[in-house]
């Protein structure tokens, strides 16, 4: 009968089909040997009882979610649970993600708790033991793929993404933005921008170029998604009173990187950051395909605006904000994008 009791309760040629088994937390023994008896992953739930019994496994299985099926036998099924070999799943960071979308995705995969998450995104003490001295843990989770369990602590999926972000930032990498007088939170912070100013990979370092000459200058980098981080409420639109905005993260307003990241940047734009183009860019327009026109001279930049912007939206003015040349005074232009 202990024989019987022992063996899967399929043959490895019946094709047995996987079914995913949710251990909660705090169930006892029995509960788990009940539910895999009902399940049909075991013959006896008894007979499995006893096989915890004689692995003192009583109290040591995991809680989580497995996948299993019929052609295990008992005892692989018990060393799962006691190892915790849960179930993992695929889930996708995309570049240029903030950390409140990032927080987002990993709630509607229920990979972990949205709150948590952002609460711990800004706790100082957490932030110290990750090695990170900001305001916030963005800019620093790295956007990959990755395999997470659901129901995954926030701290532990954190430092997963803060490691492969270390990971991705070699000693050579932090060795160049020291050569470049910049810690490596100002390259994140420049990275984020060129993330999100392009999707075109090979505009990033030429993006780059612009914002490095205008640091060098001292121009202020008007990079509208900066303005946008800033905003408390963003529907969508940016307005002019919007370029205006007292928020530190208005490169409008204020020369120099902004205080932080605005999102996570991918290691294309982090390379891009480090090594930009050579160039005498200060400024670049939207072709409206998704590329840029790069100008070195405020003529022919206005040259390019009128091409790519003005004349295709005459009937919906919209606005831009330039730098007047030798005085940095801001220029206010009508019916602009």
């Amino acid at each position: 009968m202990m024989r019987w009791a022992e063996e899967p309760v399929l043959s490895s040629s019946d094709h047995a089909i996987n079914k995913i088994v949710v251990v909660a937390e705090g169930a006892t023994f029995l509960h788990v040997a009940a539910l895999l008896e009902r399940e049909e992953l075991i013959r006896s739930r008894s007979a499995f009882v006893r096989l915890g019994k004689s692995q003192e496994a009583d109290r040591k299985i995991q809680p989580g979610e497995y996948e299993l099926n019929g052609a295990m036998p008992p005892a692989d099924i018990l060393s799962k649970l006691l190892t915790g070999r849960v179930l993992l799943h695929t889930v996708t960071i995309p570049e240029g993600y903030t950390v409140n979308q990032i927080a987002d995705v990993l709630e509607e995969r229920q990979i972990t708790n949205r709150a948590e998450f952002l609460g711990l995104a800004s706790d100082k003490a957490f932030m110290k033991t990750l090695g990170i001295a900001a305001e916030t843990v963005e800019g620093y989770l790295f956007p990959d793929t990755y395999r997470f369990a659901k129901g995954t602590a926030a701290k532990d999926v954190i430092k997963t993404m803060v490691e492969q972000l270390d990971r991705v930032m070699t000693e050579e990498w932090q060795t160049k933005a020291n050569d470049m007088n910049l810690t490596v939170h100002q390259i994140l912070t420049l990275a984020s921008v060129i993330e999100k100013e392009t999707g075109s990979g090979d505009e990033r370092p030429h993006i780059s170029s612009v914002f490095h000459n205008r640091l060098k200058k001292r121009i202020p980098l008007q990079s509208d998604p900066t303005v946008i981080y800033g905003l408390p409420n963003f529907d969508g639109n940016l307005r002019k009173k919007d370029l205006s905005h007292a928020s530190p993260y208005n490169t409008y307003r204020w020369a120099g990187l902004p205080p932080g990241p605005i999102a996570s940047p991918g290691a294309e734009s982090i390379r891009a950051a480090l090594y930009p183009a050579t160039s005498k860019f200060l400024y670049f327009v939207s072709r409206n395909d998704g590329t840029h026109h790069f100008s070195a001279t405020l003529m022919e930049h206005n040259r390019a605006v009128e091409k790519y912007q003005k004349r295709p939206f005459k009937r919906e003015p919209q606005s831009q904000t330039s730098v007047r040349p030798a005085t940095h005074d801001l220029a206010f232009v009508k019916g602009v994008s």
